[in-house]
């Protein structure tokens, strides 16, 4: 096909319309398309921002002028560049700028193509720069055979996906892609490591990011992006921790259940790391020497040293006593850990080893390295050499059992060999990476083998024998399930499901109450409903008997008039009989006279026709030799024709290469002399290295003459540009000639694409129709929803109830407390009061005493009379034991007294407390009743409006798709469904339901407010009988 030419235009891509149409796209952002070899439609799009960073216009505009500015300022904003073009069924896909695909679909307007929609990369939270990883270059876009799914690669090795709907159908004109399943790296894979707890492996990557994958699920567990480059990963047996080796720490991480937290760094800049297989040391490679550190303590236990060149790869034994190393050097050392010391060497210098591998019981050594062969070291010697067949080996593994070796290569094959090594080429070879393979690992259980390359992929074999069977391990490994998570996390959740349970419990509450409500209301309206049917049935019945009598009487005139009838119809039917006889019979002899006629007229025909025949032959015959002759002027002229559109042909191409051989004369001219002067300018600057001075200056001028130079290329682009549009105006004349050819093919077209239309309409109509059954499910679920939810609020009103009857009895438990306390008092009174009498008898006594003392007092003079009467006195008023009992009764009395003050006193503040929270209790709750009560109410009314809306929405749906047809008989069967859906029905003297609702609420608190006066009162008794006490 000879496209038409105009500007010269880089064109990056295209994409066959159909068989044609082309579409093409250029790196200034213009999309063409040819139709037979003819450009038919032009547009230029324009560089696109995302929507997130139209709101940071500030901050990219800098960004942008930084980029202007290296570019020496010729461009002020980012061209767009249309990297990827795709076709689909309505029109084509395009990627003008980084991160986003425009959709074009076809119009009947003068744009053929109008853009419909746009589809942006989503941003990755993983990342350090998320706005980064949604600017990716979009290198390839396609579409699945049912046009369902959009597949698009970028230049950063990630797959996303987009479902593709009908832009009818989508409001918002911008969407986003999906990860195809998870990201992937985007560099060259640096670490990979396993273990022996989870099916889990960790990679590392040069771009920044630690991955934890599952090689059993084939899922992306963890992931996270550093500021720094990993070159370096070991995994702990457990699964739990890594290692990790950056440009400048090796940093000890926990891997948590969502995330991974740096426990602990080291000041080691590590290119190579690993755990034991015990988990309990690691080692870090520092240059030339082996730290050995704890994993507990983190102490550094040992350093190996020896090593004259940078350490490659180290590998632990089984047993974690043995320690096997390598180098650039060419030197492969083994160490004993419990002594620290190197046990056997073997040294190559000719060879700069990249990677080791170690046997189950670590008595042989397998290393690659740059001398492409692979070495079987044993007692500090090479045992074999097996030769690559002119290809470097990068990495190697060994299995469990020793019987199989996995050897990777520097063009991304993996070869499994058997053991023992031979020297043929006797080996399976795999293609699977696109680059060298970088790191090889093989599972405990010697059921899969992983593979990592600088492709930046991860590779995961399946390892069969070669009887086609899995390699049996001993015996089938329980992985761990066990996940690390942090304390503060923990909490969080828990704080969070605290919340949701108190949500889900007011949730339940207020949908009991609501359905509570509604059952009482469905109660007495079932209830109507019932007695309304009951009448009607009753009235029914009535007019059932009134019909069968008049059905009787309808049946005896009908007998009546059917005799008669039968009777009027025989009679007829005779009548009929006769007359149609007679007109058989003139019939008949009209059919005889027509036959008679129709045999002449047949011969008279045959005679006309056999005489028109003859002519017409002969006119045939003339008519042949007149065409015939045209037929021959015609091919003549035909041939001349022709031989002139040739002539015309070779002019044009002979016009056409002249054209292309001036222009390639012109460019070679230039590069020539550029280059010359390219040549100049070096020699020149190799010279002035010397003199500083002059240098600036020099610089200045060269600087001047770039810039001419540039206005030079300004100037003959300009020109060449004139010479374009005259070749344009050229080929317009052309066009010109060929327009006549296409006017009759058009209309054939426009009627197909009239038909193309029509199809399309009808499969958006057909997927119209499925979008509005799939909303008519989605209110269908929403109504079900909705019951469910009525249920469960029914579940809440229960629950409260049980609440109430539960404050109830703590009422009631009060009461008995209060009585109880009541009766206490009553017997403390008691006591009191047989204290009192004691006392009045004691001041009795008293009184007699202070008598009698005065009558002693009379006898002062006589001192016989004073001692007698002193004598009657002691043997009248004191007693010994009463003495001793008096005074022990006083003492135990006075400690009552005080003990029983104490008592009462802390009873009172107690009781005072209790009153004080059952009010508090009570008013609080009485408040939360009443504002639950108040939304319950707002969320019937917002249900119901909302039952309105859906009914209705349901209404038109139906109609749309013309499923009302038997509308009225459905109302005439389902006479309940209308009076459910009536909004009259459903709040049915919504005036009751409030009154209702407040004489309830009134009960409740008059029976609050009698039960606080109650224990009010009771309060006040026990605080008079405290007060008389400590008067007393």
């Amino acid at each position: 096909m000879n496209l038409q030419r105009g500007e010269p235009e880089n064109y990056l891509c295209h994409a066959w319309l159909s068989e044609e149409e082309v579409i093409c796209g250029t790196d200034t952002g213009k999309l063409s398309l040819f139709e037979t070899g003819q450009l038919h439609w032009e547009t230029s799009l324009e560089y696109r921002k995302p929507p997130r960073e139209l709101k940071e216009d500030t901050t990219t505009e800098e960004y942008e002028s930084g980029l202007a500015s290296e570019e020496n300022g010729l461009q002020q904003h980012p061209l767009p560049q249309i990297s990827a073009v795709a076709a689909y069924s309505k029109g084509f896909a395009c990627s003008p700028s980084p991160g986003v695909v425009l959709l074009f679909e076809k119009t009947n307007e003068k744009e053929v193509y109008k853009e419909s929609q746009e589809v942006w990369l989503p941003q990755d939270l993983f990342s350090t720069e998320p706005t980064k990883s949604s600017r990716q270059d979009i290198t390839c876009i396609c579409f699945s055979p049912s046009e369902e799914t959009m597949v698009v690669s970028t230049n950063k090795n990630q797959l996303y996906m987009f479902t593709m709907f009908s832009t009818k159908l989508i409001r918002e004109k911008t969407s986003y892609f999906v990860y195809m399943n998870f990201p992937l790296h985007s560099n060259s894979i640096t670490g990979l490591d396993m273990c022996t707890w989870k099916p889990i492996l960790a990679t590392c990557s040069l771009d920044r990011s630690v991955r934890i994958w599952n090689y059993k699920t084939n899922t992306l567990e963890l992931c996270k992006e550093y500021q720094e480059e990993a070159y370096t990963i070991s995994l702990h047996p457990t699964g739990l921790f890594c290692l990790v080796g950056f440009s400048d720490k090796l940093r000890f991480i926990s891997l948590l259940y969502e995330d991974m937290h740096v426990f602990k760094e080291f000041a080691v800049k590590c290119r190579e790391c690993s755990f034991s297989n015990g988990g309990h040391l690691f080692a870090a490679v520092n240059g030339n020497v082996i730290q050995i550190y704890s994993s507990i303590t983190f102490e550094n236990v040992t350093n190996l040293k020896g090593h004259t060149g940078k350490v490659h790869a180290i590998k632990w034994s089984a047993d974690d006593t043995k320690f096997v190393s390598c180098d650039t050097h060419g030197a492969v050392y083994e160490w004993n850990l419990l002594t620290g010391k190197k046990e056997s060497e073997c040294v190559l210098k000719t060879c700069i080893y990249s990677s080791i591998s170690l046997t189950y019981d670590a008595n042989i050594i397998f290393a690659v390295g740059s001398d492409q062969t692979l070495k079987e070291i044993s007692k500090s010697s090479i045992q074999h050499e097996v030769p690559a067949f002119d290809v470097v080996y990068t990495t190697v593994a060994v299995s469990r059992s020793g019987r199989t070796i996995f050897v990777g290569t520097s063009l991304g094959t993996i070869r499994a060999m058997k053991y023992p090594l031979t020297l043929k080429k006797d080996f399976s070879e795999y293609q699977a990476h696109a680059g060298a393979v970088t790191k090889m690992t093989v599972t405990s259980d010697d059921q899969f083998l992983l593979t990592a390359s600088e492709d930046g992929c991860v590779f995961i074999w399946k390892v069969h024998d070669k009887e086609g069977g899995g390699v049996k391990g001993e015996q089938e490994l329980k992985y761990a399930e066990e996940v690390l998570i942090m304390r503060s996390d923990i909490d969080e959740k828990r704080q969070a499901i605290l919340d949701l349970q108190i949500c889900v419990k007011d949730l339940q509450t207020e949908s009991e109450y609501e359905l509570r409500l509604k059952d009482l209301y469905c109660e007495g309206k079932i209830k109507a409903l019932e007695e309304n049917f009951t009448l009607e049935i009753d009235s029914l019945k009535t007019k059932y008997q009134i019909l069968q009598e008049d059905k009787e009487k309808q049946e005896l005139q009908h007998q009546v008039q059917l005799s008669e009838l039968m009777d009027k119809q025989a009679r007829e039917v005779q009548q009929l009989e006769s007359e149609s006889s007679q007109k058989l019979s003139t019939e008949n002899e009209k059919y005889q006279e027509l036959q008679v006629k129709s045999q002449k007229m047949e011969e008279e025909y045959e005679k006309q026709l056999h005489n028109l025949e003859e002519s017409k032959t002969m006119a045939v015959a003339e008519l042949k030799e007149h065409y015939e002759r045209k037929l021959k002027e015609k091919s003549v002229l035909l041939e001349e024709a022709k031989e002139n559109m040739r002539k015309q042909i070779e002019i044009h191409e002979e016009m056409e290469k002249l054209v292309y051989e001036e222009g390639d004369k012109e460019i070679l001219e230039l590069k020539d002399k550029y280059e010359r002067q390219l040549v100049e300018e070096k020699e020149s600057n190799v010279q002035l290295k010397g003199e500083m001075g002059l240098m600036n200056k020099r610089l200045n001028s060269l600087q001047k003459e770039l810039k001419d130079r540039n206005r030079d290329i300004e100037e003959m682009r300009l020109e060449q540009q004139k010479l374009q549009d005259i070749i344009k105006s050229l080929q317009k004349d052309i066009l010109a000639l060929k327009t006549d050819i296409k006017e009759r093919t058009e209309t054939i077209l426009e009627k197909e694409k009239h038909i193309n239309d029509l199809k399309m309409k009808n499969q958006e109509l057909q997927n119209f129709k499925f979008v509005l059954s799939y909303r008519i499910e989605e209110f269908k679920k929403q109504i079900e929803s909705r019951e469910n939810d009525i249920e469960t609020m029914k579940k809440q009103i229960s629950e409260m109830e049980e609440e109430l009857e539960q404050f109830r009895k703590e009422s009631i438990e009060l009461k008995l407390n209060i009585t109880q306390l009541q009766q206490k008092q009553k017997a403390t009174a008691l006591e009191v009061h047989r204290e009192m009498e004691k006392k009045q008898d004691m001041e009795t006594l008293i009184k007699r005493f202070k008598a009698d003392l005065h009558n002693c007092v009379s006898y002062i003079h006589h001192p016989r009379k004073m001692k007698e009467s002193i004598c009657e006195l002691y043997t009248k008023y004191v007693r010994q034991s009463d003495m001793v009992g008096t005074q022990a009764e006083d003492a135990d009395l006075q400690q009552q007294l005080k003990k029983q003050q104490e008592y009462n006193e802390r009873n009172l503040t107690v009781l005072r407390k209790k009153v004080t929270k059952d009010k508090e209790m009570q008013q609080a709750a009485y408040m939360r009743i009443i504002q639950e009560n108040v939304s319950l109410i707002k969320e019937i009314n917002d249900l119901r409006q909302e039952l309105r809306v859906a009914n209705g929405q349901v209404h038109s749906l139906q109609s749309a798709l013309r499923l009302n047809k038997n509308k009225q008989a459905i109302q005439d069967t389902a006479p309940s469904s209308e009076l459910l859906s009536s909004p009259d029905v459903l709040r049915l003297n919504p005036e009751m339901e409030s009154e209702k609702i407040i004489e309830m609420q009134q009960l409740e608190i008059q029976y609050l407010r009698d039960q606080i006066q109650e224990k009010g009162q009771a309060l006040k008794c026990p605080g008079s009988v405290s007060f008389g006490q400590k008067s007393s």
